[in-house]
């Protein structure tokens, strides 16, 4: 009968209606599931210094925990080892502002001098150092034709625009200056979130404990108190050795008579705090320092080269095995895939938390799935 009258029944247009209303429905879903994951994607970019330093601060305060627990197994109350240990941190951040901070600038702006003398020098014709290396391998090589390389050289080296050389690196000391006030900004914020995540830290375990059922609880409570002992070991054992770095770089380059001791003993300090490559990028930046001319001398650089390449060997077969040994127990393969990954995703923060996490990762895997894949 809908044949013959030329009309569709009641549900093939019910039919049609679905089929059209589903893909925009589809499309609508889709377009708002797109939009909600661009506005997480821009938030948690705007919200990255913040979470920089929160995550630096829980790392921080782990590192503490040990310290905390020590004290109290001396039998004294928490809020006594609470006390303890924040007037400790609060000395040690108060001795390098009032101590480090001040040396640090004045051998900065030193340094900042010398490197503007350079440049002016450049300027006015007075200092060629393409002209003045050749000079010396013509007097060491006196074999050695090297006119028509420096040639190039000196070409090259006289069509450089030091004015604008000059503008850029005004513009680089201001940049610098900018980013010390950040630091120290940053710096006091993650002390502050330190101080607090270290008092609360039992309650923000016993928080995260509640969310686990109570059949499974006990075993979360120990594989939880694990991992905070495996992160807050490594963390007092790399600090041990960016310690143990700092001081022996300020004393060795006082010796010698290296620039700035300070600054490069800050410097070995922070570096060395980095896994696998930190010490190594310390040094080497210590050492083209000491290269600087008008500074010091090559004699100089040459002995700071000799005294890294041993302390590296040092660290490496002795102060690292006998420290970390006892903080975490990791493969080397596993430390060098973690480091890397870690600094790929998070940057220095990445780097730093990247062996404490593989570790964790490890204690699970070690007392989670493989005895659950045996009882199969």
């Amino acid at each position: 009968m809908a044949v013959l009258t030329g009309k569709a029944p009641l549900g093939a247009y019910s039919d049609i209606t679905m089929k059209l209303q589903h893909p925009f429905r589809t499309a609508l879903v889709a377009t708002l599931g797109v939009g909600v994951g661009i506005l997480l994607i821009s938030s948690v970019q705007s919200l990255s210094t913040i979470m920089l330093y929160v995550g630096t601060a829980l790392f921080l305060a782990l590192g503490l925990d040990p310290l905390v627990s020590w004290l109290e197994r001396r039998r004294l109350p928490r809020w006594a080892a609470l006390l303890i240990t924040f007037a400790a941190v609060l000395a040690v951040f108060t001795g390098i502002v009032l101590i480090v901070i001040p040396v640090l600038v004045g051998q900065i702006a030193q340094l900042i001098t010398q490197v503007q003398r350079l440049i002016d020098s450049a300027v006015n014709g007075s200092w060629n150092p393409v002209d003045d290396l050749s000079k010396w391998l013509h007097s060491t090589f006196p074999a050695l034709d090297v006119d028509m390389a420096f040639k190039y050289a000196s070409d090259w080296f006289n069509s450089l625009d030091f004015a604008q050389i000059g503008t850029s690196a005004g513009n680089v000391i201001l940049g610098i200056g900018a980013s010390i006030i950040s630091l120290i900004t940053g710096a006091i914020i993650i002390l502050i979130l330190t101080i607090y995540f270290t008092a609360s830290t039992p309650s923000l375990k016993a928080a995260a404990a509640q969310l686990v059922p109570a059949s499974k609880r006990a075993r979360y409570i120990d594989l939880s108190e694990q991992i905070t002992a495996s992160v807050g070991h490594y963390v007092m054992g790399q600090v041990t050795l960016g310690a143990i770095n700092g001081v022996l770089s300020a004393a060795f380059l006082s010796i010698i008579g290296a620039p700035f001791p300070a600054v490069l003993a800050v410097i070995a300090f922070f570096f060395s705090l980095i896994p696998l490559v930190g010490t190594l990028t310390g040094s080497a930046i210590i050492v083209l320092t000491c290269l600087i001319p008008g500074l010091s001398s090559p004699l100089t650089a040459i002995v700071a080269l000799v005294w890294y390449v041993v302390y590296m060997q040092v660290e490496a077969y002795l102060l690292s095995p006998r420290i970390m040994n006892r903080a975490v127990s990791v493969p080397g393969a596993v430390v060098v895939i973690a480091a890397l990954a870690g600094g790929a995703l998070l940057g220095l923060l990445g780097a730093l938390i990247a062996i404490p996490v593989a570790a964790s990762v490890l204690i699970i895997y070690r007392q989670v799935i493989i005895p659950r894949q045996n009882e199969r």
